[in-house]
């Protein structure tokens, strides 16, 4: 019997760690692939928009099945599976719920607090018998979907992808303990920047408006990092976005929905008013969302992103 030396393992080439790290594909090729998807799927959603070939209830429908299409081809390429994007978890329907519950009550209390303070005039109803049901149900889809849309995409997959990637950056650069921790909320920073800034065409929109938004996606970020999940936050961003454009008639972010249930007037000084942007364009709305967190960090079990909620 012949003693035979261990063959050592083959070393990766060069050209493999340009593309490829110790958690798959490096999240900077990620993204380049991921937003030329999307634009693509943006592109195909204006032109079948504009060209009126389907119906309006299924248009609005494709933003957030463009995103869903593509967050599943960069899981296949990725190969991870398409629930570590946010989507995942056993307690979709409790989180989604509670999500739900807590949105409409937050929101109710800053209308209250800027009715009680003169801030805000309820002048009429402005729906009447089957009316509220059609016209709420139609309404509470209709803003399901945005949720759906708005938190998929912007703490969905380049949430994580962000994460993963800063979270290296760290990890090489500073050999930080927690890494992780840093990637994820220094990549909610930008998101939440970006989801704010993604509002300053809206008609109506102020500074406060601006903010509140970003704030607000700090906030759902903190939901998800609570319990790795997505839902909690899709449930609060429809069920506030359907208080205000349909049970309260306000603006939402500067927007108006055609058919609500009340007709309201803001009083006085925009910036506690919130004036053409709604109650999200009121300082008010500072202490509101600082409850919401509260609300998440004792309501919501702390499993944190990446665990099994």
């Amino acid at each position: 019997m012949t003693l035979t030396e261990p063959i050592p393992p083959t070393q990766p080439s060069a050209l493999r760690k340009i593309f490829i790290g110790k958690d798959g594909l490096r999240a900077g090729w990620s993204l380049l692939i991921f937003i030329p998807l999307f634009f693509a799927g943006v592109i195909f959603w204006t032109s079948v928009g504009s060209h009126k070939l389907l119906p309006p209830a299924l248009l609005r429908c494709i933003p957030f099945l463009v995103t869903l299409l593509v967050t599943w081809i960069m899981s296949r390429i990725e190969r991870r599976p398409n629930s570590v994007y946010g989507l995942g978890g056993r307690r979709k329907l409790p989180y989604f719920f509670a999500g739900l519950a807590w949105g409409l009550t937050c929101l109710s209390l800053l209308v209250l607090t800027l009715w009680k303070a003169g801030l805000l005039v309820f002048e009429s109803r402005l729906l009447f018998g089957s009316d509220i049901l059609r016209y709420g149900a139609i309404g509470l889809l209709g803003f399901l979907l945005v949720g759906l849309f708005e938190e998929y995409l912007t703490r969905g997959y380049l949430q994580y992808t962000l994460t993963r990637g800063l979270a290296g950056v760290y990890q090489w650069a500073f050999k930080a303990r927690h890494s992780a921790i840093l990637g994820f909320w220094t990549a909610a920073v930008l998101m939440s920047f970006l989801f704010g800034l993604g509002h300053g065409n809206n008609p109506g929109e102020s500074p406060i408006g601006l903010l509140s938004a970003g704030l607000a996606a700090m906030v759902f970020c903190f939901s998800l990092w609570r319990t790795g999940s997505l839902w909690w936050a899709i449930g609060f961003h429809a069920s506030w976005d359907w208080g205000q454009s349909f049970l309260y008639g306000v603006p939402d972010s500067g927007g108006v929905f055609p058919h609500h249930l009340l007709a309201t007037l803001p009083v006085g000084k925009t910036i506690l008013s919130g004036g053409t942007t709604g109650p999200e364009g009121s300082i008010f709305i500072v202490a509101v969302l600082a409850l919401a967190s509260l609300i998440i960090l004792f309501t919501l079990r702390g499993t944190h992103l990446g665990d099994t909620p």
